[in-house]
């Protein structure tokens, strides 16, 4: 029993099925937001599919324990399958390269054929039979076998055996470990994918020129300092471009500009141009003196003073407002107090949007914001070396194929035996082409 757990734990049919598994949790991953709280999760797929989200931990796939348990499994099990078989590999490669080996496979492929198909039944062996067939083609009575080696590209060394003349050649033996290769690229690829889910650092900053903000909880900072939407003649933004400074607990400051599709990088981190959005300047006075001046982005939050109140700002649209047919534009925003939402309203640039006996709210100045997003990945190069391991391997694989030939001189003409692991067909119909066979019997 304990045998047969561990021959499947250790077997590719159970690396398959976590592989499997893996898969539909990076699907879950991709498709479900990661990282949003209960209530968004209950909000947006229900009472019961936002609490199964959270309890399978689908918020959070790739940081998940389960998650990372079956990744460690799989790595082991690949790395085990790998390990177990590099002896026979080696093997595997001595043996194809060893003239005794094929001329033994050709004894074989002989006695196979003279044993013939008993009476009585098909012409054609049975399935059983044609599995057991040694994959030889056997071409006799050649003129010049050197030339068939020549044709074929294959440089031959020469032997004897039993008192005749032979002659050998082994090529592409390395294409045997295109699978291994390949198993191996595939194992760097999970490894270095799950390092880079793990450690990797993931950061939004939108601001507008002019400010200063926070790179999460790096102690970083980030100033922008420009901010450029490019038009087209038809006012389609077609490029955004910002200009942007960090600063590094230490005080070093790198700087670079950053537009779509062309990242910059600053202290090890990847800046990508995500998005843009609308901002506009709150001002709120009380007693007619300004207490608080801030600059909001779409979706930012303000909470007045020490009041219950806070203001979100949705967004500054155009010809928002109808004043008798003539248009207007508009700043949207929101009120909640002590957290529950109250209402939405439309307010012209310059118009107060809330007003109490001592407290005025006003919208100004609408302009564009930046969305930056600040990524550092540090097994990236892991994955670039699993993709070209894994390259290599299917190049190994399917075309670099494991032939060779060897040939005993009789008294008849040379007897030339071909064999490939990859393509055997291909090589049985080019080997006879080569032996200009019009009349020597193959087999």
């Amino acid at each position: 029993m304990l045998k047969k757990t561990w021959r499947f734990l250790t077997s590719m049919k159970f690396a398959i099925l976590l592989l499997a598994v893996l898969t539909l949790a990076c699907v879950f991953g991709s498709v479900i937001p990661q990282g949003g709280t209960l209530d968004e999760y209950l909000g947006a797929y229900g009472e019961r599919g936002g609490a199964l989200i959270v309890g399978l931990c689908l918020d959070d796939v790739f940081h998940s324990a389960w998650f990372l348990v079956l990744t460690v499994l799989l790595v082991c099990d690949l790395l085990y399958c790998n390990l177990i078989r590099l002896p026979s590999l080696f093997s595997r490669m001595k043996r194809f390269r060893d003239p005794q080996t094929a001329w033994r496979l050709s004894e074989a492929a002989q006695a196979f054929d003279e044993a013939g198909t008993p009476a009585g039944e098909e012409a054609e062996p049975k399935p059983a039979r044609r599995r057991q067939e040694p994959a030889v083609c056997t071409v006799k009575q050649v003129p010049d076998a050197a030339a068939v080696f020549e044709t074929l590209h294959m440089k031959p060394v020469s032997g004897e055996r039993a008192g005749r003349k032979t002659l050998f050649a082994a090529q592409n033996s390395v294409g045997l470990w295109g699978a291994w290769v390949t198993h191996l690229g595939i194992l760097l690829l999970i490894v270095g994918f799950t390092l880079g889910q793990t450690t990797r650092q993931l950061y939004t900053v939108h601001g507008v020129p002019g400010q200063t903000l926070p790179v999460g909880d790096t102690g970083c900072t980030l100033t922008i300092n420009d901010f450029d939407v490019s038009l087209t003649d038809s006012g389609v933004a077609s490029q955004f471009t910002s200009d942007v400074t960090m600063r590094d607990p230490a005080g070093v400051t790198e700087s670079a500009v950053v537009s779509v599709n062309r990242p910059g990088d600053l202290f090890g981190y990847k800046v990508f141009q995500n998005s843009i959005g609308t901002a506009a300047k709150v001002t709120v006075t009380k007693d007619g003196a300004v207490v608080q001046e801030e600059v909001l982005c779409a979706g930012d939050y303000l909470y007045v003073l020490d009041t219950p109140m806070a203001l979100f700002f949705d967004g500054y649209y155009r010809d928002a407002l109808d004043f008798g047919g003539m248009k207007a534009d508009a700043f949207a925003w929101s009120t909640y107090y002590n957290g529950v939402y109250s209402e939405t309203r439309y307010q012209a640039e310059g118009e107060t949007a809330i007003s109490t006996d001592s407290i005025r709210v006003v919208f100004s100045e609408p302009q564009s914001y930046t969305l930056l997003q600040l990524k550092r990945e540090r097994f990236i190069w892991l994955v670039l070396l699993g993709g070209l391991v894994t390259l290599a391997g299917l190049v190994l694989s399917f075309y670099l194929q494991p032939r060779r030939l060897w040939a005993e001189q009789t008294e008849a003409g040379w007897t030339v035996h071909g064999e490939s692991r990859k393509g055997g067909a291909l090589f049985r119909d080019r080997l006879r082409e080569a032996a200009g066979e019009n009349g020597p019997k193959t087999t």
